[in-house]
Order: structure tokens, then sequence, then C-alpha cells
């Protein structure tokens, strides 16, 4: 798979990621650190790339985009903030979560639990006289 790890994350998880086989690159490495979220998503959707964060602005602006891509992995505080324990929940898990990813998806990582919710995310809206 093709991973964009976020600033929110160290390089670290990049590497792990590399050292498995897979195509991941952190923003650092496109000088990205600083950039806006929506600059990271655009890359991502460019380069087919799954983003993998901490930062959970993604969730919302996922619902606000109304598009499935890209995919997102989303670490919960609750999570190992360690590199190498990150690098190992997602390979532990990739076979579960992939296809979901490769259709689009936001895969949260919580401390016992995997959350799988499918893009686009649909915003429920609703008249307060029915509520």
């Amino acid at each position: 798979m093709k991973f964009l790890i976020d600033n929110a994350l160290s390089p670290r998880v990049a590497d792990g990621l590399r050292q498995a086989g897979h195509d991941a690159v952190h923003v650092r490495d496109y000088n990205l650190h600083a950039a806006e979220d929506e600059v990271i998503f655009e890359r991502a959707a460019v380069e087919d790339r799954v983003i993998v964060s901490a930062d959970t602005d993604f969730g919302t602006l996922l619902a606000l985009r109304q598009e499935n891509r890209p995919s997102v992995i989303l670490f919960r505080r609750s999570t190992d903030r360690r590199p190498g324990a990150q690098v190992a929940i997602i390979l532990k898990h990739l076979d579960v979560i992939k296809g979901p990813l490769e259709e689009g998806s936001i895969i949260v990582f919580d401390q016992n639990r995997i959350r799988v919710r499918s893009l686009p995310i649909t915003m429920r809206v609703f008249d307060a006289k029915t509520v």
C-alpha cells in the first residue's frame, strides 16, 4: 500500500512501513510539514495514498468534502504513541483494513478496537420541529 504520514506522527512511522515493503512517505519528505490539511489531502489523492495521522481534523474534513478519497488511518489518543507500536498496529491489522482502505474509508484505532467508516461520510440534518 501507499501511505502519507502526517506531521502529527513521527517520520519513523514512514520508515517502519517502508521496511515492511510499503510505499510510505512522511509530509516532511515533501516539505509539507507546515502545510494545511487540505494540501495534505490533495497530495494523498493525487498519489493515491492513505493518510496516516493522529489529527482528528481529518475526520471533519472527510465529512465536509463528501468524497471517497483519500482514505485515512487515524490514531486516537488512547493508542500507544510510540512509532514502532503504531507501525505494528497497522501491519497487524492490514489484512482486515486493506479492502476498506482501497474502497475509501476512515479507519480509527482506539485502545481496544478498530472502527471502520466508509466514505463518503454522510451528514444527517434534522429539522428541529421533528425532533
